[in-house]
């Protein structure tokens, strides 16, 4: 596979393509230093190990490398207090049978069970929802209480699709960034938006915590500038960034957002590049892959890695891409 292989590609090749990906043995990178989180302030009051697209399957090669990333995290000094893992978290069950999509979760699983030593936060990616596109081969599977979102959810114990917590003096917010096309897509089936529930939802929550400084997570970034570049997306004339690749509806949370100022941050995945965007006081984090370009190499020409982000107690965020 091309390094630089597009998501168009991956999607348009199928999940079942990118499970024979080699593994490499070592990635080079200029972007970060040794294995070592950043000096901070007395003022910090909570720090996060973003890891993301970690797209884990059964292969011992995967094992390793994604162990490799969880040592040199609890082996971070000062030691992050928390995982969050904005999901893509195994390779793939959107187009899988259910015996190996439950497959790759007990294999995520057993890796967390026994190396993992600190608490984690889940949210759920596209690649993480089983059989949007495998019913097209066994209709049944529609009626299995597994089908869709509950599968990842049951896998990764999570209270709901979408889910708040308060940590360190900070509001959390958990979204689920997964949802069918409106219309019929060949490329994709599936979006970046937020049902109307779930946007009630998280209106409630806004309106419910005024002062407290509120982080957003979700898969699909609420707003990027990084998947201009990820596909031939321009034209003489335009640009096109499909509905795929980010919020949709990223107009209607930016408007959400302008009223409720203590909103500081947003955490996602998915474009497995690494980004740091500011815009009308909310900073945007758009951070890596744990696989890199599904365990081959750099994608974008970002390699393997994942983020430690301090918060501290004025609202204020600063964040550091590791590899490891």
């Amino acid at each position: 596979m091309d390094k630089t292989i597009s998501r168009r590609g991956f999607l348009k090749t199928g999940g079942a393509a990118a499970l024979s990906i080699p593994i490499l043995s070592s990635c080079k990178n200029s972007l970060s230093g040794p294995a070592q989180a950043p000096a901070v302030e007395q003022s910090r009051v909570l720090r996060i190990a973003h890891i993301t697209d970690i797209h884990y399957y059964p292969d011992e090669g995967v094992n390793d490398r994604y162990i490799s990333a969880l040592k040199q995290i609890h082996s971070l000094e000062p030691r992050p207090d928390v995982i969050f893992n904005t999901g893509d978290t195994i390779m793939d069950s959107i187009d899988m049978d259910k015996e190996y999509s439950l497959s790759q979760w007990e294999g995520f699983n057993q890796i967390m069970a026994v190396e993992c030593k600190l608490p984690v936060y889940h949210c759920i990616g596209n690649h993480d929802v089983w059989g949007w596109a495998y019913q097209r081969i066994e209709t049944s599977i529609v009626d299995d209480p597994l089908f869709g979102k509950e599968m990842a959810i049951q896998a990764l114990n999570l209270p709901g699709r979408y889910y708040s917590f308060e940590l360190a003096g900070w509001h959390f917010i958990v979204l689920d960034s997964t949802h069918p096309p409106q219309v019929e897509d060949p490329f994709t089936d599936y979006i970046g938006k937020l049902d109307d529930e779930q946007f009630d939802w998280l209106t409630g929550e806004l309106e419910a915590v005024q002062e407290t400084p509120i982080c957003i997570l979700s898969h699909i970034p609420l707003l990027c500038a990084c998947e201009y570049y990820d596909g031939n997306n321009e034209t003489p004339d335009y640009w096109k960034v499909p509905a795929a690749w980010m919020h949709i509806d990223s107009r209607r949370t930016r408007n959400l957002f302008l009223k409720h100022p203590n909103v500081k941050l947003c955490l996602s995945g998915h474009a497995h590049q690494v980004e740091d965007l500011t815009y009308l006081n909310v900073k945007y984090l758009n951070n890596g892959a744990i696989c890199g370009n599904w365990w081959d190499g750099a994608y974008l020409d970002f390699p393997p890695g994942y983020v430690i982000v301090d918060l501290f107690a004025d609202g204020s965020a600063t964040s550091q891409f590791m590899t490891y």
